[in-house]
C-alpha cells in the first residue's frame, strides 16, 4: 500500500546511490543507467563538482525569491545567453513551465500586432509538456484524453513537412509562431533533414513569426551540439531548455533574442522557485563541465559508436525498423510494441526506455566512454535479438 498517487508504471526496483553512469539498488546490484533520468544526468550520478557546488550554496543561500537581484542568476543567464546566442533568459522549474513561457511570449507578441486571436503551429507526434497549455500543444492523444476542454490557439502540422508549413502560411492569418522540437523525444526520436530548419526560418521571417525551438531534451550536448539547432547553423527567436540543465536539480530556462527578448515586462510572468541561488549556481557548473570537458562532442562520438554497433549486431532482424536519433539521443524502432524489454533490461543490470509503443529509447550520461557505450549495444542488441525471436 502506497500513499502515492497511481500517476507512474514504477519498474520494481529502488536505487540507493549512484556514481558516474552506474546506479545501485537496495540489494546492492549495480545497473548501468542508459536513461539518465530521462536525459537528466547529463553528468552522470554524484558528479564531483556538482557535489561540491550544491553543497557550498546550500551552506550559504539557498532562496531569497525573485523580489530581488540573484547573482548566480544574472551570470547563469548571461552564460547561457552566450552559449545560445541569445539575449535575454527567464528561469522556471522544468520543461514545461518553460514551454508555458515560450506559449505566453508568443500569445503576448500577438496581441501587440494586434492579432484577435494569436495561433501557434506545433508539430505532430510532439511533447511539451504536462500542464493544460503544454498537453494542448502536445501532437499525443493519449496525454490529452480526459483533460478536455484544450487549450485552443494551436494548429497541427506534419513533423519534418515544410511543404505543410507553407500552405498554413497562405491560409491562416492567426499564426505568430511555430513551436517544435528539433529531436521528437516522446515523439520516438524522429529527427528533422538537414535543410528543414533553414527553410523554416525563412517561412518565420517572411511571415513575421516567431521561430521557438522545444531543447528540452535535445539541449545541454546531447546531440553533439550544446544546443540542437546548432547543428544547422539556425537562430530561433525562442529556445526552451531543462533536463539536463541542472543535471537533477529541477531548473528550466527560456531565453529569447530580439523582439521577443523585450515582451515580457514585470507583472506578465514569474516564478517563485524559479532561478533561485541553489538551482541556478549548480545549472552554472554543468553548463562549465560540458564545455571544460567538451562532452557535446564526446556525446557525437558515443552517439555514433552506439548506433553502428547495433546496426552491426541488429543487421538482418526484420523486427527492427528504424535507427533515428541524434548524439545521445538514440532510437531504435521496432515493428510491435516492445515495453516488456525494459523490465528484461533490467534484469540484466541496465536501464533503457520504450517511448511511443514500439521505440527503444537510449538517453545515456555525456560521460560515457568506450567500454560502456559497447556495453550498452551489446546489451540492447542482446534483447532485441531475443525479442523478435521470441
Amino acid at each position: 500500500m502506497t500513499a502515492l498517487m497511481n500517476t507512474y508504471g514504477r519498474q520494481p526496483v529502488t536505487f540507493v546511490s549512484g556514481q558516474g553512469v552506474w546506479l545501485t539498488d537496495t540489494d546492492g546490484k549495480r545497473y548501468l543507467d542508459a536513461v539518465s533520468g530521462v536525459g537528466v544526468v547529463a553528468l552522470g550520478h554524484s558528479h564531483a563538482a556538482v557535489t561540491d557546488t550544491i553543497s557550498r550554496q546550500a551552506a550559504t543561500l539557498m532562496h531569497t525569491s525573485n523580489l530581488y537581484r540573484i547573482d548566480a542568476q544574472e551570470k547563469l543567464g548571461a552564460k547561457l545567453c552566450a552559449v545560445a546566442q541569445m539575449e535575454k533568459a527567464f528561469f522556471c522549474n522544468s520543461g514545461a513551465e518553460a514551454n508555458e513561457a515560450a506559449i505566453k511570449l508568443a500569445r503576448l507578441y500577438g496581441d501587440k500586432k494586434g492579432v484577435e486571436s494569436p495561433a501557434i503551429i506545433v508539430m505532430e507526434q510532439s511533447f511539451h509538456g504536462r500542464t493544460l497549455a503544454t498537453l494542448s500543444a502536445s501532437g499525443n492523444r493519449k496525454i490529452q484524453a480526459g483533460f478536455e476542454p484544450l487549450v485552443s490557439g494551436f494548429v497541427r502540422a506534419p513533423f519534418n513537412d515544410i511543404e505543410a508549413i507553407r500552405t498554413i502560411a497562405q491560409n491562416n492569418r492567426q499564426v505568430v509562431a511555430v513551436l517544435m522540437e528539433p529531436v521528437q523525444g516522446e515523439g520516438g526520436l524522429h529527427t528533422i533533414d538537414d535543410n528543414y530548419l533553414a527553410a523554416l526560418r525563412q517561412i518565420c521571417d517572411a511571415q513575421g513569426w516567431l521561430l521557438m525551438l522545444d531543447e528540452v531534451q535535445s539541449g545541454n550536448g546531447r546531440t553533439g551540439t550544446y544546443f540542437c539547432y546548432q547543428h544547422y547553423g539556425v537562430l530561433p527567436d525562442v529556445v526552451v531548455t531543462a533536463k539536463g540543465l541542472g543535471n537533477g536539480l529541477p531548473i528550466g530556462a527560456c531565453l529569447a533574442r530580439g523582439v521577443a527578448a523585450e515582451l515580457f515586462q514585470p507583472g506578465n510572468h514569474g516564478s517563485t522557485f524559479g532561478g533561485n541561488p541553489l538551482v541556478c549556481a549548480t545549472a552554472l557548473t554543468v553548463v562549465e563541465v560540458i564545455e571544460q570537458q567538451k562532452l557535446a562532442a564526446n556525446a557525437a562520438k558515443q552517439g555514433q559508436r552506439i548506433r553502428e554497433k547495433l546496426q552491426q549486431k541488429l543487421a538482418g532482424n526484420r523486427s527492427v525498423r528504424e535507427f533515428r536519433g541524434k548524439g545521445l539521443m538514440i532510437g531504435i524502432e521496432l515493428d510491435r510494441p516492445c515495453g516488456e524489454l525494459v523490465g528484461k533490461a533490467l534484469a540484466r543490470g541496465m536501464l533503457i526506455n520504450v517511448t511511443s509503443d514500439r521505440v527503444v529509447r537510449l538517453l545515456p550520461p555525456l560521460i560515457i566512454n568506450d567500454a560502456e557505450a559497447d556495453q550498452i549495444a551489446d546489451t540492447v542488441a542482446t534483447l532485441i535479438n531475443e525479442f523478435a525471436n521470441a
